[in-house]
């Protein structure tokens, strides 16, 4: 019985597609679930798995272009490689071709019959209730690598934080996905071999690779400047080489994007003097002599571009500041703050606040402090809309703008209001050190019902920060200018920093905005008001 497989519905405007590598040969035994090749769109790489087991009749060839449902292969279901050949493979030429043209994890898997039990799927696991896909970003271990359990063997990116993956067994990693894909909650992510004897040493598992070896070179010839179908038809038509661009695929493997982002390098004309050397009879030295000809360089400025993928935070932060510009009635209230008070504060008792508590005493536990108060004294500020209610919130969780290596990030200060200064500071420095490190968790960065965000570390002297929602305001920091201010009818040069509350006027009216910016401002100019809670 013959199965036959039809090239899939791969997306609704989507009407053909190419066939790229052929992963397995004509002939081959094929088991259920296997990758048999890649089919390229003009949208996506999709893999073709196989719908039986049994030995594979190739029907279209790499570069083929196929309408969706066309024939492209078929499976002679229950038939082995020593009761079917095909015309150009005796079943001689299949056992000889075992060793160079099998990929590595069949000839693995033959050599190390012995030494290995299952193999181990690995999925994309459930790292939130509200993320349904994540993108791969990084492998830590390479394909073919000797892993042990729980073992890190990659990280991937949400929308929200960065994960890593640890291996849920003990041996040889196969990589199913590459770097930079994105993949569904539940998503086929890898494989590992397992083996029996866990305390196998890589050397003996280097010797059982000795056969895959011939193999992996002749895949690492084949990928590295061998353009995919769609690719070889892009570089064509630009009148560009496959050895002018460097892949990003699988073994230097030139993919769609990178010819869509390859160019033809610009020449730089010019007008090369001709020179005649002669050696001079005594000393030993070169005299150049140049004829009498004008000299013409021109040069042009370099016009190259680079792409870049956006990550999952990326274009989830993109999506969410459109979302709030277009959905919410944003405005903005401004006030300058004098910082002498709480520069004066600080310098008095900066260092026994360290030797004390271990930990500096900055701006922040000061602008903490004073937005708490002015919050309970005035809720719409700490509210947000849920459907056709407004819900209004007796405590504090503040949420701090953090500009991390992948993006921006805001992990939350839970219960600010009832923390003390010293607590405050600690629980900054914890959560921008995570921030860093890229190892926030889910819960550390959801559920803020105000934010801080400060601009000034970086030089900002005004902006209009945008709402964080669903909460409905947020104050932005800048940096200290000392500026001259009228003081008792005398003018005094004091460090003045702008303050910048944006807010969602569906929620908070003028009165409300103004009031609790104005109330911030009296707590941070005479910040002992935050010591008696006045």
């Amino acid at each position: 019985m013959s199965k036959e497989i039809k090239v899939p519905a791969v997306g609704e405007s989507i009407t053909e597609v190419i066939v790229g590598q052929w992963f397995k040969k004509d002939g081959d035994e094929v088991q259920m679930d296997e990758v048999l090749c890649e089919l390229e769109s003009d949208k996506a790489t999709f893999e073709l798995p196989a719908e039986a087991a049994g030995i594979l009749s190739i029907k279209a060839h790499e570069g083929d272009t196929l309408a969706i449902g066309a024939l492209i292969c078929v499976i002679a279901e229950g038939a082995t490689s020593s009761q079917t050949a095909t015309p150009s493979h005796t079943p001689t030429e299949i056992r000889s071709n075992t060793s160079s043209d099998t990929p590595k994890s069949e000839t693995l898997a033959k050599a190390d019959s012995a030494g290995r039990g299952e193999v181990k799927t690995m999925v994309v696991p459930t790292v939130g209730e509200s993320i349904t896909e994540v993108t791969l970003a990084n492998w830590l271990k390479k394909d073919g690598d000797l892993v042990k359990l729980d073992e890190i063997i990659a990280e991937v990116d949400s929308d929200k934080a960065t994960f890593e993956l640890p291996a849920e067994a003990a041996g040889i990693l196969r990589h199913i996905a590459e770097e930079g894909d994105t993949l569904e909650i539940g998503g086929l992510i890898c494989k590992i071999e397992v083996s029996k004897d866990e305390t196998s040493t890589s050397d003996s598992i280097s010797d059982k690779l000795e056969a895959a070896s011939a193999s992996d070179k002749e895949k690492q010839f084949y990928a590295t400047g061998h353009a995919s179908p769609a690719a070889a038809k892009i570089l064509s038509e630009r009148g560009i080489s496959a050895t002018e661009v460097k892949g990003s695929g699988k073994g230097g493997r030139i993919t769609k994007e990178d010819a869509e982002a390859a160019r033809k390098p610009i020449p730089v004309p010019s007008t090369v003097p001709k020179a005649e050397v002669k050696a001079a009879e005594v000393k030993p030295e070169v005299k150049v002599e140049t004829k009498s000809e004008p000299i013409s360089v021109s040069v042009f400025g370099s016009r190259n571009e680079r792409r870049e993928r956006m990550s999952s935070l990326r274009k989830t932060v993109s999506r969410r500041l459109v979302t709030v510009k277009n959905e919410t009635a944003m405005l903005t209230t401004f006030n300058e703050v004098n910082m002498k008070p709480i520069m004066d504060m600080r310098s008095k008792f900066k260092d026994q606040f360290k030797e004390k508590h271990g930990v500096g005493l900055g701006f922040m536990s000061f602008f903490t402090k004073a937005v708490c108060v002015a919050l309970q004294e005035w809720p719409s500020v700490n509210a947000k809309i849920d459907g056709n209610e407004l819900v209004f919130n007796d405590y504090c969780d503040i949420s701090i703008a953090v500009s991390a290596p992948k993006g921006l990030v805001v992990p939350v200060i839970r219960n600010a209001e009832i923390m003390s200064f010293d607590q405050i500071e600690k629980e900054v420095v914890r959560l921008a050190g995570k921030a860093r490190d890229n190892k926030l968790s889910i819960e550390e960065m959801t559920g803020g019902t105000f934010t801080l965000t400060n601009g000034g570390v970086f030089g900002s002297m005004m902006s209009t920060p945008i709402i964080n929602a669903p909460q409905s305001a947020i104050l932005g920091m800048h940096n200290i200018v000392e500026r001259p201010m009228a003081v008792n009818g005398e003018v005094k040069i004091l460090p003045m920093m702008y303050i910048a509350l944006s807010y969602d006027h569906r929620v908070i009216d003028g009165r409300e905005s103004v009031s609790f910016l104005v109330r911030v401002k009296q707590l941070l100019e005479e910040p002992t008001r935050l010591l008696f809670g006045v």
